[in-house]
């Protein structure tokens, strides 16, 4: 069974508080619903199978979070996590993605993760064995002296009172300690390209994107090509490790583990789920691209088994979080079998001046400190001021009420254009320092924001 982090719904809240700003009813529900995971795998075998899981749905405007707090909570799990948007699904039956890709995509996340995982286990015996490949590169093993009557053949001999083990030794411990990085050598490395070229083949729809290629056909028939290439010895021994690491994975076992962490801990975020209900077409009646979408997914959210190329996955244990802003359509305009599935409803608030100076200053990733950093590269040092972040703060909500509120992405727009000039020269602005205070920004900002058809197009 894998075993899941054990984290508190209040550690994983607080850990949500580091990167994401307010919106305390999505974290207690996504920290409830991550817990529960790691509780169903306590409880006895007979009842785990029957608990399923309390699916959510995330109502609330662009910009407030929904997308972050699904993806900084998979993190936090360590689970496979996939995100798709609904309105790029059709029904069975016409051109488009099926729903079912979403389960295939899932599992190819889930099994590149446990690929890394295994090649980190196994990373001390790949560096071992990369290195006796290093070194057999660096001083090819001498040649024993032919028989009388064989055809001549150049002789590799030791210097003279060393033996070759003594000079194999010695190379060793100059590669251990970095002395030979620089130095040149020829290594032989598995070819990208594979033992044939992949080809992709058209096929009906539900089993596309299965990955049929010739290269997966002949992988196991013929040995893989490889190619001679001339490298520096640290560069080489990188590239030794990771195809060491990739001989030592099983992958039959890389597999099975997938498959199962995917069914026991994948989590999957659809976002605009508000886009196929019926509402918001501004008609009723069914609809290829919104309700059949949804009697298309109702299966996959309800539990059902998918067939990949890496085995069959069941979703029955799969967490689904939805979200949708729900301007023009409503969760009750779901169809009630999909509703059904979504338990858990929260609704995320939208984001006034006093958030903005939040997200400005208190996330481990905030703004100001993105532009501190990628500046001090230039040698240039931004001294932020309480008024200005404030002022900040002050326009871009001003820009989110007169036009379209995109919530905190605003942000982004008003920062860029703010530091559009200092940006641009800091290259010859080295060893200065950029006070950002209320004068800066509305000197920079204020006639922009004023003219209402101006800041319509560039804020």
């Amino acid at each position: 069974m894998s075993e899941l982090r054990s984290f508190t719904p209040r550690e994983v809240v607080s850990e949500l508080d580091r990167y994401i700003v307010g919106q305390a009813d999505a974290k207690r529900a996504v920290a409830i619903a991550l817990r529960n995971r790691w509780r169903r795998q306590q409880v006895p075998d007979e009842l785990r199978d029957e608990i399923a899981p309390k699916n959510i749905i995330m109502i609330g405007p662009t910009g407030v979070g929904k997308t972050e707090v699904a993806r900084r909570l998979a993190k936090l799990a360590q689970a496979p996590f996939l995100k798709v948007e609904a309105s790029k699904f059709t029904e069975v039956g016409y051109v488009g993605r099926d729903v079912e890709s979403i389960v295939r995509d899932l599992t190819e996340l889930g099994v590149a993760l446990v690929v890394e995982e295994e090649k980190r286990a196994v990373h001390a015996k790949a560096e071992q064995r990369a290195e006796e490949r290093l070194l057999d590169a660096l001083l090819p093993p001498p040649i024993v002296a032919p028989a009388p009557g064989a055809p001549s053949a150049s002789i590799e001999l030791p210097a003279p009172g060393e033996s070759a083990e003594s000079t194999r030794e010695k190379l060793r411990r100059m590669l251990r300690q970095g002395l030979l990085d620089t130095r040149d050598v020829e290594v032989e490395l598995e070819d990208g390209g594979g033992p044939g070229p992949s080809i992709s083949l058209f096929t009906p729809q539900g089993v596309e994107e299965m990955g049929v290629s010739f290269k997966d056909v002949l992988s196991g028939l013929m040995p893989n090509r490889t190619r001679r290439r001339r490298m520096s010895v640290a560069d080489a021994r990188e590239a030794l490790v990771a195809e060491e690491a990739t001989r030592l994975v099983d992958m039959d076992q890389v597999r099975e583990k997938a498959i199962e962490r995917v069914e026991q801990t994948g989590i999957v975020f659809i976002d605009e789920i508000d886009k196929i209900a019926a509402g918001a077409s501004g008609k009723s009646g069914p609809d290829v691209s919104r309700e059949g979408v949804q009697r298309d997914l109702l299966p996959i959210v309800e539990g059902s088994a998918v067939q990949t190329k890496h085995g069959t996955v069941r979703t029955d244990h799969v967490l689904f979080i939805a979200a949708g802003a729900f301007h023009v359509a409503k969760p009750s305009d779901l169809i009630p079998e999909l509703q059904g599935r979504f338990p858990i409803r929260v609704e995320l608030t939208p984001l006034g001046k006093d958030d903005f100076v939040r997200i400005l200053t208190e996330p481990r990733n905030s703004l100001v400190r993105q532009y501190t950093e990628l500046l001090r590269t230039e040698n240039v040092e931004l001294s932020w001021k309480d008024d200005g972040i404030a002022t900040i703060a002050e326009l871009a909500w001003r820009v989110n009420e007169r036009t379209e509120d995109i919530g905190a992405r605003r942000l982004h727009t008003v920062m860029e254009k703010l530091l559009e000039d200092v940006s641009f020269d800091a290259p010859d602005l080295g060893g200065s320092q950029q006070v950002i205070d209320e004068a800066f920004v509305r000197g920079r900002l204020e006639s922009l924001i004023a003219d209402e058809d101006l800041s319509r197009f560039i804020l």
